[in-house]
């Protein structure tokens, strides 16, 4: 059985709703762990997505020659 990829802007939609819930204080302490846990993995899963784009963007940028050349994105770890 196939697992459904869930997107990007609905993993932040999930999380928005996880945020909302937690600081309404409403929950009890059990429920409030669990969900900070759904929230962090769910944070954890956005983060590889946009690595994963950071990774596929290319960058257009002007040549000498008033060409545009397209360049592969290079992020820059200090």
């Amino acid at each position: 059985m196939e697992e459904k990829t869930t997107s990007f802007e609905e993993n932040m939609k999930k999380l928005e709703e996880i945020a909302t819930e937690l600081e309404k204080g409403d929950l009890d302490l059990d429920t409030s762990v669990s969900r900070f846990e759904e929230g962090m993995k769910i944070s954890k899963e956005c983060s590889e997505m946009l690595e994963k784009a950071e990774k596929k963007i290319t960058m257009l940028i002007k040549g000498e020659d008033g060409e545009l050349a397209e360049e592969k994105f290079v992020q820059n770890e200090d």
